[in-house]
């Protein structure tokens, strides 16, 4: 990556096989993406709740919380585009994914050439719809993850730590 240009994408990594985390932090860096890892599905989350990533790549046969569910959760508060890659090539797998908010299916192995230009044209379609925050909005309370912070009828509300 050159030191003066930014990256191309900021991109989550949700996966649990180490080598194909390495693979793709590889082939993602060597194509000018910043890259962050998760080895399970509430970490994913977590992090996708703390930073602001262009485009999430998510396995669904995860040790903790099931692929699908993840999705479902980010699809409760985040638009960012999830590119599904898997070892699950079941059609019903394809179409409960697509259907639950994947933007794209890949199934492993696969080509690092056709990943890498599907991950180029969910950006595209990213970059013409308006960006998104990882804010909840019910009634005058607002919770906003991004910048920990909750507000009541514009007002902030004092939290704790935990």
């Amino acid at each position: 990556m050159n030191a003066t240009s930014p990256p191309l994408a900021s991109v989550l990594v949700i996966d649990d096989e180490p080598q194909i985390q390495r693979l793709l932090t590889v082939a993602l860096e060597a194509n000018d993406c910043r890259v962050t890892t998760a080895n399970e599905g509430r970490q994913g989350l977590a992090l996708a709740a703390q930073n602001r990533y262009d485009v999430i790549i998510l396995d669904l046969g995860l040790p903790d919380v099931g692929g699908i569910e993840v999705l479902k959760r980010l699809r409760e508060w985040t638009q960012t585009p999830v590119l599904v890659l898997t070892v699950q090539d079941g059609e019903a797998d394809k179409i409960e994914a697509l259907d639950g908010g994947a933007d794209d299916y890949v199934t492993k192995p696969f080509n690092t050439g056709e990943l890498l230009a599907r991950l180029r044209a969910a950006l595209r379609r990213a970059s013409r719809s308006p960006s998104d925050e990882p804010v909840y909005r019910l009634g005058d309370l607002e919770v906003d993850l991004a910048r920990r912070r909750v507000s009541r009828a514009g007002q902030l509300v004092k939290l704790t730590v935990t």
